[in-house]
């Protein structure tokens, strides 16, 4: 798949891109539209997939995993959000169950992908490259809506009124949960004893 964007809306002339037009007439049949739509949005979509898998041909099969999944349940798509959080959501669902069956450990590039958010945490900063591992082999055993909204704050990158928006809950619930789900994570990395900057 190429992940390149398109501003063209259709094969010929270049046009102001509409979304939600385009949305709506991808879930009504037009195959056209949701190329235009795939094209727009599959760098973002790669990337969640390959920040979960880190594999590039498993994040590919994700992919297309993910517009598929998204053009069949296109109209259910109300708008509420934007549509990359929509998509977002796909892709970390359909990454993580893919990672759940392989239950392996994750590479340490994943790591070095993680967005300053996550390095800015004192817990995560002092962390070893091995408890590192260990603490994102933690974010699959958290609760649903707590490992839901971990992935798609540090892997999609999304803000938090973003992540409300795509999951269709409240701001403060996606701030709970959030919170809950990082000081599981701190308590997962201090259970294996103390933490310090000089550990190798």
């Amino acid at each position: 798949m190429s992940h390149q964007r398109s501003d063209l809306v259709g094969d010929g002339e270049a046009e102001p891109y509409d979304e939600g037009a385009t949305v709506r007439a991808a879930a009504q049949g037009d195959r056209e539209a949701f190329r235009i739509l795939m094209e727009r949005h599959a760098e973002i979509v790669y990337r969640v997939c390959y920040r979960v898998l880190t594999d590039p041909q498993e994040a590919e099969d994700a992919t297309q995993e993910t517009f598929l999944t998204a053009y069949r349940s296109l109209n259910t798509f109300r708008g509420e959000g934007t549509l990359r959080g929509w998509l977002s959501r796909i892709a970390s669902r359909r990454s993580l169950a893919r990672r759940a069956r392989r239950r392996d450990a994750v590479p340490l590039e994943a790591v070095s992908e993680l967005p300053d958010r996550a390095q800015a945490d004192p817990v995560d900063a002092a962390l070893t490259a091995e408890r590192r591992q260990a603490l994102l082999r933690e974010v699959a055993d958290l609760p649903d809506q707590q490992r839901e909204v971990i992935t798609l704050s540090y892997f999609a990158e999304l803000s938090l009124s973003e992540i409300a928006a795509a999951t269709g809950r409240p701001l403060g619930t996606v701030k709970t949960h959030l919170h809950r789900g990082l000081e599981r994570l701190r308590g997962s990395a201090g259970s294996s004893g103390p933490v310090s900057e000089g550990e190798g």
